[in-house]
């Protein structure tokens, strides 16, 4: 009897899962992982010190692994920091090695700590990571002695990644950032062209999310080094001053859009030529700017924008007051020692945190206690697959465990040939270079052909530690399904906020700060730093909620099935902006304002929204109350929060 069609077919959160991400590959990080890790073998050869040379390679895959920056001094941060607290993690793993319980202990311990600190950032969480990773080798392996031998070498290995990262930085120190805020325009200028044209709204919105992803990739970076620099720094002036010119371009887009009349394509041809100077540094001599007369008020909202925005990217020289200025308005970061003492105490009094680490330190401690009492060969690799699963990255678990599963299997496959084909020693280091140099290719596919790739890689590297061969493999398996299975039972099934969805949450909160972006937008003393900095608070909000979707979608039914029916509503909270931002424009370009009733019965229907929207997970009916609103320049946006509100309503 044949199987109907498609019945033996996966389940479609798998196949979401095993979708390889379009994203390019970083040939310049492709190059540095190939070098870092197969140079230290070599060395190590030539000296007999092969041993050593394997700690030095294990060292460059930690910063193979946090090297994902594109400017330079963001790369120091992402390679330096979590290289100094592995050195921790390693040095604390040494002086428990072969303690029995008082290493389970120790473990536990550092897993919590590794866990709580990871929920601050990026940075902090790939730090913390390799806190606890290099706690579990340094626990798990007879590393050389004396115990400051480890860490220095695997320090090394770092360190070496680190260098090679930083070796143009004298020749393009800052194109990165000119790059970020060049892009931004770019995006921009897609996003003028996608309100010029017939394009569907999809198209639209994929072009609106790419400019919010850039100004907030942009920002980041000019922001970040601004506050890092000490005194006056002319070229970071300059690209704040280029970034503030570009947000009333961005806001007069959606006027645009919602206006229904298209725009001169010299509009968005004349933004990327702004873009072209940006990138390549141009102050003076630019191109003069041949527009056509504007006719419609929406028309000179984007006119005024890209005008102003070519006088600031050609002038000669930028006021630093005015752009430090700018500079307040959007929130200048505190201090360092502030922002320290803020991030301390936010992860001690933040019950998320505590609950993640908790989760991470019940999981070690059941995995170190089961190897202290069942003999396992490699028995830390059980540790090392628990601290992967459950990195803190907005990943599934369940779906991390199974794709490490999977790309471990995979990865094990690769490392089979190389063992029983390649005679250990030199032949190793161009095996390495391959190896090393797919690491950061297959990573920004997904996790498990990041899997893939580290798996062979790691498994070289122990066989020069260890001399097992492909003894090493069936072993490597079994320890990281055992993992696997910790982490599914005691980080996944048995915390029940591991089975809900959080977008439910997320957008509640994204459109309460809707209501206050509608409120500062046409307040009757409006403040211009107060409503930009909510309007930017307010993207970066709906693009947290996008990325909680994806994450969402990768869970199995029925997670994944709610979190798809709150996908209506999320679009609708991103035109319900776009037409906050489109009235505000029309305003600021002679529209009549709106009456402080109509303001407030706007933001009093979102509030309802909001709070509804935290009464339950899951939306279950529909209903269709669009009631009609009387021509108005807020009209727009009242149809949109109609619409929004008439998506569902909330089980209570």
């Amino acid at each position: 009897m044949v199987a109907p069609r498609g019945r033996l077919s996966p389940p479609p959160w798998l196949v979401r899962n095993l979708r390889p991400q379009p994203a390019p590959i970083p040939w310049a990080a492709v190059v540095r992982a190939s070098i870092a890790m197969s140079a230290p073998l070599a060395a190590g050869f030539a000296t007999g010190q092969v041993a050593y040379g394997a700690l030095v390679a294990m060292g460059a895959l930690s910063g193979v692994i946090g090297d994902t920056a594109d400017a330079y001094r963001m790369r120091i941060f992402n390679i330096a920091v979590p290289q100094a607290l592995g050195a921790v993690g390693v040095t604390v793993g040494t002086l428990v090695y072969d303690r029995g319980w008082v290493a389970v202990g120790v473990l536990t311990l550092v897993a919590l700590v590794s866990g709580m600190i990871s929920s601050i950032g990026a940075i902090a969480s790939v730090a913390g990571l390799l806190l606890l990773l290099d706690a579990v080798i340094g626990a798990g392996l007879p590393l050389p002695d004396p115990w400051w031998k480890a860490p220095l070498l695997l320090s090394l290995g770092g360190l070496f990644v680190l260098v090679l990262a930083l070796l143009g930085w004298p020749l393009r120190g800052g194109v990165p950032e000119r790059s970020a805020v060049a892009g931004t325009y770019r995006a921009a200028a897609d996003q003028l062209a996608a309100s010029s044209d017939d394009t569907d709204e999809d198209a639209y919105d994929a072009r609106r999310h790419a400019v919010t992803a850039a100004l907030n990739t942009a920002y980041d970076l000019v922001l970040g080094r601004r506050t890092r620099d000490h005194g006056h720094n002319p070229s970071l002036v300059r690209l704040l001053a280029q970034l503030n010119a570009l947000i009333p371009v961005v806001e007069a887009a959606p006027a645009a859009r919602l206006a229904g009349h298209p725009l001169p394509p010299a509009l968005p041809a004349a933004v990327r030529s702004l873009a072209d100077d940006v990138e390549q540094g141009r102050r003076t001599g630019g191109p003069a700017l041949e527009l056509p007369p504007p006719h419609t008020p929406s028309e000179r909202a984007v006119d005024d924008a890209v005008r102003h925005a070519a006088v600031v990217v050609h002038q000669a020289d930028v006021d630093p007051y005015q752009t430090e200025e700018c500079l307040d308005r959007l929130g200048r970061p505190a201090a360092l020692g502030v922002r320290a003492r803020r991030t301390a105490r936010g992860v001690l009094l933040s019950g998320a945190s505590w609950r993640y680490g908790l989760r991470l330190a019940i999981c070690i401690g059941i995995a170190q206690a089961l190897v202290s009492l069942v003999t396992l060969d490699r028995s830390y690799w059980v540790a090392l697959t628990v601290t992967f699963v459950l990195k803190p990255d907005f990943g599934s678990v369940f779906s991390r465990a199974v794709l490490r599963a999977l790309g471990t299997a995979l990865g094990l496959v690769v490392a089979t040939a190389v063992l029983a084909e390649v005679p250990r020693g030199w032949w190793y280091v161009p095996v390495m270079m391959v190896l090393a140099a797919m690491i950061p290719a297959f990573t920004v596919k997904g996790y498990a052909f990041q899997t893939a790739a580290i798996t062979p890689a790691i498994l070289l590297l122990s066989d020069l530690l260890n001399h097992e061969g492909t003894g090493l493999l069936l072993p490597r398996l079994v320890d990281s399904l055992i993992g696997c299975a910790i982490a599914l039972v005691a980080g996944y099934l048995l915390w029940p906020e591991s089975w809900h969805t959080r977008v439910g949450d997320r957008l509640a909160d994204s459109v309460d700060h809707a209501a206050h972006y509608v409120e500062l937008s046409f307040a009757p003393a409006p403040d211009p730093g107060a409503r930009e900095r909510s309007r930017r608070r307010l993207y970066r909000d709906l693009s947290a909620v996008r990325s909680e979707f994806q994450r969402a979608l990768t869970e199995p039914p029925p997670t994944g099935t709610r979190a798809a029916a709150w996908w209506p509503l999320a679009v609708a909270m991103e035109r319900v902006t776009d037409a906050t931002t489109a009235a505000k424009v029309r305003v600021d370009h002679g529209a009549p304002a709106p009456a402080p009733d109509e303001v407030a019965a706007v933001v009093a229907e979102l509030r309802e929204l909001a709070a509804g929207l935290r009464a339950s997970e899951e939306l279950h009916e529909v209903r269709a109350d669009l009631r009609g609103c009387e021509q108005s320049v807020l009209s727009p946006l009242r149809h949109e929060v109609t619409a929004a509100r008439a998506i569902a309503s909330p089980r209570t």
